[in-house]
């Protein structure tokens, strides 16, 4: 076996996992960079701003500019390789995330909301008050959840993809998913499984669409609709809302709503994804671009 196999493909490629390295350790290198000049820079113009807004943009910058440079240099591909371009079927892709995203976590609460375990009262307050905490969430979330599908279903995902290997990238992309959301306060095993699962969720959401559009409004609106309109905590974490809509009321059992962590670590949540996941699957209007079929 020549040595030359073991970094490149038939076609003189380098090879997916190697591309995987490269991506990686110059990621984790420009996020250094972002995050201490960027950080600084931020902190000054915006003292004391919202952490989790910080944290979203200082990893999807890099996440966009190495994705960007990797697909460039190591495949000769465009930017709109990378699925945040504005192709023909971007608004469709966005709006039809945004719709599937709030429906199955929709789906998760009611059922809980059918057993028992969980009751929404309004949230008393002034409309100024909530309508600030409204968007402001929304802009913190949308942010968020752009940096971790740029990061997880973006060049590390999609250059297995391919090299068709859509299983591994989905299975290596699920288990770190899941792995980073391990230290949320209160995490535990239904969790992390949940995570995972969602990691596949959003998985099948990018092959089914080739681009971030679709998975982006489905992480966005899965969030919001939890934290910003149900009052329900997001990963674990209760300071990403000032104000919600409504205020949860968790009768439990845990292993059914999640408690403390969130519907997220509820089999509500389990039975939610997968149904979901199936129905992105098999709709028939879910289909990428003609410009992301040629990139692919």
């Amino acid at each position: 076996m020549e040595v030359k196999w073991i970094f490149f493909d038939a076609i003189g490629r380098l090879r997916s996992g190697w591309r995987f390295a490269v991506f990686f350790i110059a990621f984790v290198i420009a996020a250094v960079v972002t995050g201490g000049v960027g950080g600084a820079l931020i902190n000054f113009l915006v003292p004391g701003g919202p952490n989790f807004l910080t944290s979203g943009i200082l990893t999807l910058i890099p996440a966009l500019l190495v994705g960007w440079l990797c697909g460039k240099y190591i495949e000769g591909l465009p930017f709109r390789a990378l699925g945040a371009w504005f192709t023909k079927r971007w608004l469709t892709h966005l709006v039809s995330g945004i719709v599937i995203g709030a429906a199955t976590l929709a789906l998760g609460v009611l059922i809980a909301f059918l057993l028992g375990g969980l009751r929404f009262a309004p949230n008393i307050i002034d409309n100024g008050v909530l309508l600030k905490s409204l968007v402001l969430s929304f802009l913190v979330f949308a942010v968020g959840a752009a940096a971790e599908e740029a990061l997880f279903r973006g060049y590390i995902f999609q250059t297995f993809v391919r090299s068709r290997l859509a299983w591994l990238a989905i299975a290596l992309t699920s288990l770190f998913f899941g792995v980073i959301h391990v230290l949320n306060p209160n995490a535990g095993i239904i969790s992390t499984l949940n995570t995972i699962l969602a990691g596949v969720w959003f998985g099948i959401a990018y092959l089914k669409t080739r681009d971030l559009w679709f998975v982006w409004g489905m992480h966005l609106m899965w969030n919001w609709m939890q934290g910003a309109f149900f009052g329900i905590e997001v990963s674990g974490m209760t300071n990403l809302v000032s104000t919600p809509l409504l205020r949860e009321i968790d009768a439990g059992p845990s292993w059914l709503t999640g408690e403390i962590y969130g519907v997220e670590a509820g089999v509500v949540t389990t039975i939610a994804l997968i149904v979901s996941t199936v129905a992105i699957y098999y709709l028939p209007f879910l289909k990428p671009s003609e410009e992301r079929i040629i990139d692919n």
